[in-house]
């Protein structure tokens, strides 16, 4: 299992750890644990955890078993987990990710901040799936039929892909999100939107930070869609698709309210930007970066905007779940 140690960084909002004593938990991956393909603020928490708590966490590959069957894992290499959720996880939908969660955040209510930091990944199989589907992706009409591939990861964390091909692994939680407003009912877990969920961003590693809004109480977090390895852009449809193995630390601020994802690495500041539009959610993404400037650095809007392009790079998320995504990258090298 590759483990990595957490990195320290200043965050985009000043922020100090709860004073009161933290707290490791566990949420395996057990059937009760899961709800699959959606974020719904009715879904009863599976764990209650205060502000600056952890929670070491497992998830299970997008489209079960089946889809890792087909393209070559042998029946041995199959954890009993995951043969467990999908024999018990029988309501799924409209979305195709099996989520851990919810995890119920104490004193979380609507208009406040979830900081998500991102501390250990690791495997729980040594594989995963990358594959295109008829209609899907970025180019649907010219695979209109289905591909897979069986990625077998080695223990210097790579993988071959072809003779003289070799890729190094960087894998990362695809979906982060909490639960919806409940007049939004169920959400699928496929388009990313104000919960946040399948961001699928590459960024958010090992080290990194995810800011997002609350809209419930107990804010009701959820965490699944482990990928190996992904471009930005997500151009076929899946990253290299696995189950995952993590911890992350969960911390609470009131009244930050906060409208579209943030995040941070140690060397960017991230604003996002989501839309069906990829050129709106470029618009977004600016906008997000331009208030960043104004209201934590001092910058007035003009200079903000003039900042953003001289210094800032707007990348990619993925542009094949429905609603797009574009990230805009700060370095945080600039800054004196």
């Amino acid at each position: 299992m590759i483990v990595a140690r957490t990195l320290l960084f200043i965050t985009i909002f000043v922020v100090a750890p709860p004073a009161t004593a933290q707290r490791i938990h566990d949420l395996p991956l057990r059937p009760e644990h899961i709800h699959w393909g959606y974020y719904d603020a009715r879904v009863a928490p599976v764990l209650r955890i205060a502000s600056g708590d952890a929670v070491r966490v497992e998830t299970m590959v997008a489209r079960g078993v089946e889809r890792m069957r087909m393209a070559g894992a042998r029946a041995d290499e199959i954890p009993a987990a995951l043969l467990a959720v999908e024999r018990a996880v029988t309501e799924r939908g409209p979305g195709a990710h099996p989520l851990t969660g919810p995890i119920h955040v104490e004193g979380a209510e609507p208009g406040d901040m979830l900081e998500v930091r991102i501390e250990e990944i690791g495997w729980l199989h040594p594989y995963g799936v990358g594959a295109f589907s008829p209609g899907g992706g970025t180019l649907p009409d010219a695979f209109p039929y289905a591909g897979l591939k069986l990625f077998r990861f080695d223990g210097d964390g790579t993988t071959a892909f072809a003779p003289g091909i070799r890729l190094t692994l960087a894998p990362f939680f695809g979906s982060i999100g909490v639960a919806p407003p409940p007049l939004s009912g169920r959400v699928s877990s496929g388009p990313p939107g104000y919960h946040v969920g399948n961001l699928d961003n590459k960024e958010l590693g090992v080290g990194s930070t995810l800011y997002l809004p609350v809209h419930v109480e107990g804010a009701l977090l959820s965490i699944g869609d482990g990928h190996a390895l992904q471009g930005d852009g997500e151009v076929s449809g899946t990253a290299i698709e696995t189950s995952l193995t993590g911890r992350i630390r969960v911390i609470l601020h009131k009244s930050r309210r906060l409208l579209w994802p943030r995040a941070e690495t140690a060397t960017h500041y991230i604003t996002m930007g989501l839309d069906p539009d990829l050129d709106e959610a470029a618009r977004i993404a600016v906008r997000e970066m331009i208030a960043y400037l104004v209201e934590e650095r001092g910058l007035t809007r003009e200079d903000a905007y003039i900042l953003c392009s001289v210094v800032v790079d707007l990348r990619v998320t993925q542009t094949v779940d429905g609603t797009k995504g574009i990230h805009a990258m700060l370095p945080k090298s600039i800054f004196r």
